[in-house]
């Protein structure tokens, strides 16, 4: 899986995206966790299969998910666990984003 995180200059993300990497199992030890800034996330979305915003730029999630389509599912990270920097438990949320797209595409 493709994980990508938007921040508004992708350095905290960053931070987030190593301590999700921490996270990652041995069998998804090649999964890709990606950090970019909100001004590249037109060049790169198509490249990821989920999309995790920080909290700083989640009024820009209903245009971020225009712009990705119905196949790349946008969700915000939950404000407690960016600020921790609690890679596990945003790694499980986009698990579950992935998964309910997954879901959705068969039903």
């Amino acid at each position: 899986m493709k994980i990508l995180l938007v921040c508004a200059a992708g350095m905290s993300t960053s931070l987030v995206a190593e301590s999700m990497q921490d996270a990652l199992s041995e069998a998804e030890k090649d999964w890709v966790i990606s950090a970019e800034p909100s001004e590249q996330f037109h060049e790169v979305v198509s490249e990821y299969d989920v999309v995790l915003l920080g909290p700083q730029v989640r009024f820009k999630k209903d245009e971020f998910q225009e712009i990705a389509g119905v196949n790349i599912p946008v969700a915000v990270i939950n404000t407690m666990d960016y600020g921790r920097c609690r890679g596990d438990h945003i790694l499980q949320a986009a698990k579950e984003l992935y998964k309910n797209k997954a879901l959705g595409a068969r039903t």
